[in-house]
């Protein structure tokens, strides 16, 4: 592990501690443009998201229905009852995006696999880029708004659903993530800067309650005209 990720990670609270945890939970609501776009309005109701932090699998519940939730896994996704009574699926998921751009309409399968890969990668990071087969690497540092950034290369392996083979990891004086750029596969691989922020903490682990999701031009700015999802994380707990 370099240098500047074992910092990172110190930062957020230690490999060591996040090694007890097997599951984190946490209330979300989430909004943004990306959901008119797919033609799945997204209202402000909370919803409460499990992650399993040692394996790719998460859930949010409700779902659609007041007695559903999402069962996601890299390879199925599917909307279950609270009896585990299947109403839907999906095998190989990520399938189902091939050819999609910016406008092509999603089925609830294919947000409940956005949703489960996202927050998925969203409440495991830092930690995550330890993991076995990510490869990072330290870049030029960026300035932003006065400040300088110190910035991780992340590059991800085919196993892990995630946004983009490669992605950009920011981090401030204080060794805390402020940004995170990514290229949308799922969505024909739009530019998205995520601005993180109002850090809390879960059983000690630190993590951001706000992300800001818009479009990156061409220059890595941020078109703050254009938020494309926005997520607040709060009541979280690990176990």
């Amino acid at each position: 592990m370099g240098t500047l990720l074992a910092s990172v990670i110190e930062a957020h609270d230690g490999a060591g501690r996040w090694q007890d945890f097997e599951r984190v939970e946490a209330t979300i609501v989430s909004q943004g443009d990306l959901w008119g776009i797919k033609g799945l309005p997204q209202d402000a109701t909370p919803r409460r998201m499990s992650v399993w932090l040692h394996e790719q699998r998460a859930s949010v519940e409700p779902f659609g229905d007041p007695d559903w939730h999402t069962a996601f896994t890299s390879e199925r996704v599917a909307i279950e009852r609270s009896d585990g009574t299947v109403v839907q699926e999906r095998s190989t998921p990520r399938s189902s995006f091939d050819g999609h751009k910016l406008e092509t309409p999603w089925d609830p399968l294919h947000r409940a696999y956005f949703n489960g890969y996202a927050m998925w990668n969203y409440l495991t990071m830092p930690f995550l880029l330890a993991a076995p087969g990510v490869a990072v690497q330290e870049i030029a540092p960026w300035q932003e708004g006065g400040e300088t950034w110190r910035v991780l290369r992340a590059s991800f392996p085919p196993s892990l659903a995630t946004h983009s083979t490669s992605q950009d990891f920011y981090f401030g004086r204080d060794l805390l993530l402020r940004r995170h750029d990514y290229d949308v596969d799922v969505v024909g691989g739009f530019g998205a800067a995520q601005l993180v922020h109002d850090y809390i903490e879960g059983d000690g682990i630190r993590l951001p309650s706000k992300r800001r999701a818009y479009l990156r031009d061409a220059t890595r700015q941020t078109v703050r005209e254009s938020l494309m999802v926005s997520i607040d994380i709060s009541d979280v707990h690990f176990s």
